[in-house]
């Protein structure tokens, strides 16, 4: 691989502020994408959809919460796996309390659903310390009209 030309201090300078207002550019792009995204209608979800929690059948209403936004990380864990997946289980295990928290005092609930049966993922969750509630779609998370 070929080093960078050698520059004088001012050719960088010029060079920076060239990719600076390209950088800014884009950044305004994306913003203006990102606002186009929040501004997509709504749409009404007929289907009622249940998984299994530590306490039984829950509904996708019934994971927010209480709160008026959810976010949900699909946990790469098939039935058949002895362990979620590596990259999965590497941003759950950096998920503290406090950092729950946060999100909920954000009106926010955070929740993992897999393909795993439920006694699985709460091993599984037990083994790791984890916090974070976590949903099994194995039995019952198929969509229900």
């Amino acid at each position: 691989m070929a080093l960078p030309e050698i520059v004088s201090r001012e050719e960088w300078l010029e060079a920076r502020q060239r990719l600076l207002a390209l950088e800014k550019e884009q950044t305004a792009r994306i913003t203006a994408l990102n606002a186009e995204r929040r501004r997509l209608p709504m749409v009404r979800i007929e289907k009622k959809y249940v998984f299994e929690g530590p306490d039984g059948p829950v509904t996708l209403a019934d994971l927010f919460g209480g709160r008026s936004q959810l976010v949900v990380q699909h946990v790469m864990f098939q039935p058949e796996w002895d362990a979620a997946c590596p990259g999965c289980t590497a941003s759950l295990d950096v998920i503290p309390q406090r950092l729950l928290d946060q999100v909920h005092s954000r009106d926010t609930s955070f929740v993992a659903v897999s393909r795993a049966p439920l006694a699985k993922l709460e091993a599984y969750k037990a083994a790791r310390g984890w916090v974070v509630p976590w949903y099994s779609s194995a039995e019952i998370g198929r969509a229900h009209v």
